[in-house]
């Protein structure tokens, strides 16, 4: 695997692969890679004669300094990792090669960033767009591959792909979880030992709602929802909402949409988490 650190080197070397004829795929990250990760390297695999992974801890995009700080760092094991998995190239570029200047660009979202992860995160979007963009500029990919764990990021990168008419196809791929059904994420190497148990309490609370939606009201479900986070003096519940799977905007009824994804973010301990899950589609 060749590990490139700036843009004009990964550039040139990419600009040779497309004048061969071959696709690309891109994988991009901020690193801690794990299972969930990798499986976007197989995605990228099946589907393209190049693939290229970027790690990028992206700062404009943290709320929080100490957030930002604390966000796991191992790149000795991801390089393994990703050689495990033939990945062709890894971009690991500097804060300075990617942020001269590290103020964030603003989009308009179209109101997609006004809920959920945007209300809690303000400028949160911005600074993901503006990394996700410039990297898409950089690799230019035919296709790039996302989880669904972060859906509404992923909602917003397809518009911003659309908006600015890059030529690249954002491809969905299934969240993968632990075998108690916590959604793979780097944040959970942060949890304690009981902070973890009580990490899969989320996805538990996911598939019973599964289970009763379109029977239940969504004020039913919102409720039950409410009192299975009360029980627990380590996962506080921060939101949970039932969206429509386009518009991302909160349901107050089943009949407002024939698409539609529960999401929610959890606070464990110290450490932030969020998941979602499939009603209706």
């Amino acid at each position: 695997m060749l590990i490139i650190n700036t843009i004009e080197e990964v550039r040139n070397h990419l600009a040779k692969i497309r004048e061969k004829g071959l696709s690309v795929g891109f994988v991009p990250t901020m690193g801690a890679l794990h299972e969930g990760h990798l499986s976007l390297i197989r995605e990228a695999r099946k589907e393209n004669d190049y693939v290229v992974c970027s790690i990028f801890i992206n700062p404009i995009q943290f709320n929080k300094k100490s957030d930002l700080e604390k966000y796991p760092r191992n790149i000795e094991t991801d390089i393994n990792l990703l050689n495990d998995e033939k990945c062709d190239v890894l971009f690991y570029p500097s804060e300075v090669e990617m942020l001269p200047t590290t103020k964030a660009e603003t989009f308009d979202f179209g109101g997609l960033d006004q809920f959920m992860e945007g209300k809690f995160r303000s400028g949160h979007f911005n600074g993901v767009a503006t990394i996700v963009k410039k990297l898409f500029e950089i690799i230019e990919p035919q296709r790039a591959y996302f989880g669904m764990k972060d859906y509404q990021q992923l909602v917003i990168i397809h518009k911003i792909t659309k908006d600015h008419n890059l030529p690249v196809e954002i491809i969905p791929c299934h969240t993968i979880r632990e075998e108690d059904g916590l959604a793979m994420s780097s944040r959970n190497q942060l949890l304690s030992k009981s902070e973890r148990k009580q990490a899969a309490t989320i996805f538990k609370v996911l598939k019973m709602i599964k289970i009763h939606s379109g029977f239940s009201t969504i004020n039913e479900i919102k409720e039950y929802v409410e009192s299975q986070f009360r029980k627990s003096k380590t996962a506080k519940l921060e939101y949970f909402e039932i969206v429509d799977m386009y518009s991302l905007k909160p349901l107050k009824a089943w009949a407002e949409s024939n698409n539609v994804i529960a999401c929610t973010a959890v606070q464990v301990g110290n450490v932030r988490l969020i998941d979602n899950i499939i009603l209706f589609s």
